[in-house]
């Protein structure tokens, strides 16, 4: 099925189909090629709620039906379950504005069962909560799109779209907890800070890293996730300037984005039987220090607050232990030990 659309839906990796909003239904428009390699052509006069019938479980975050959810564009995401050997899904909600939206599908397969893992259970209010702001932006982009034509804003929606990977994926590391660490040995701690170090934003500050950090046996992917993870907590927050709309760190700092304070510095060191990571940020205070890696916490109204949860997650899944302190400058210092 084809037609006009507002963005360029084939051009997206996950399946994504359109609808309409009219008063008999929400008839499908138009579906991307994704869309039909995974689910199947769609015949033409097609409603949304006949495709989510093909699945056994029909969850929206919100609390309305997922049909009332998709006639009011509401910024919500729908768990899809049930519908074939592929999946489970994450459909989410993206309004285009005059009567049109899109349902974007994440597959979320390769988790543990969503329905069954205690980590969402967690979490399923952050998801409900944190993907609203994001799918705001991007709807409020899509309709300025259309009524000026300026193609600008499609960078718009997809750094909204980027916002919403990341939460899902912050989610989803959660739901999977312990169960699908994979250690190596001989992984390198100074290698996995180096490489999570290019993965961050980190305009504006300045990485020492120690030459002496130890290798263990670890899963390597999850270490470099843990150090991505406290570097954007120091980065984003240990600095003044040039500060992104929304973020997972929990440091307290000036939202100014004119500032033009001092980079933030950020070192990782070798501890006996482990490593820290320090800042010389404004830190965290002392009476927030336990509070600040329970899932959802966040001083920031932008974050998820899953960020320094998951730091959590990957360090108990090794058995180590984390600790957190002030720094010597007064920023805040993570300290792992393999114990």
């Amino acid at each position: 099925m084809t037609g006009p659309s507002v963005i360029p839906l084939d051009a997206h990796p996950d399946p994504v189909l359109a609808y309409a909003t009219t008063d008999e239904g929400l008839p499908v428009t138009e579906t991307n090629d994704s869309f039909e390699r995974v689910f199947g052509g769609v015949k033409s006069g097609t409603t949304v709620s006949a495709v989510l019938d093909e699945f056994d479980a029909v969850t929206p975050t919100g609390n309305e039906t997922a049909e009332s959810h998709l006639r009011r564009g509401d910024p919500v995401g729908i768990y899809l379950d049930g519908g074939g050997e592929e999946g489970p899904y994450f459909a989410r909600i993206v309004d285009g504005g005059d009567g049109t939206g899109h349902l974007v599908f994440t597959d979320i397969g390769d988790c543990l069962d969503i329905a069954e893992s205690d980590g969402v259970g967690e979490v399923a209010s952050v998801i409900s909560h944190d993907l609203r702001n994001p799918l705001d932006v991007a709807g409020a982009h899509l309709r300025a799109a259309r009524e000026t034509g300026d193609a600008e804003h499609f960078d718009a929606v997809a750094r909204s779209h980027d916002r919403m990977e990341r939460i899902i994926r912050d989610v989803l590391t959660l739901a999977r907890g312990r169960d699908a660490m994979n250690p190596t040995e001989g992984t390198s701690i100074e290698t996995a800070a180096e490489e999570a170090w290019q993965s961050v934003d980190t305009d504006r500050a300045t990485l020492d890293v120690a030459d002496d950090l130890p290798v263990t046996t670890a899963d390597p992917d999850r270490v470099r996730r843990l150090f991505e993870n406290l570097f954007r907590n120091a980065v984003e927050h240990g600095s003044t300037s040039s500060r992104p709309e929304a973020d997972d760190a929990v440091e307290h700092g000036s939202t100014d984005p004119q500032s033009q304070a001092p980079a933030v510095a950020v070192t990782v060191g070798a501890l006996e039987e482990g490593f820290y990571v320090a800042d010389d940020g404004p830190g965290i205070p002392e009476s927030e220090r336990e509070a600040v890696f329970e899932p959802g916490y966040s001083s920031d109204d932008g974050g998820t607050g899953l960020g320094l949860a998951i730091v959590e997650e990957i360090a108990a899944g090794h058995g180590w232990c984390l600790t957190l302190t002030a720094a010597a400058d007064g920023g805040a210092r993570f300290e792992v030990r393999f114990r």
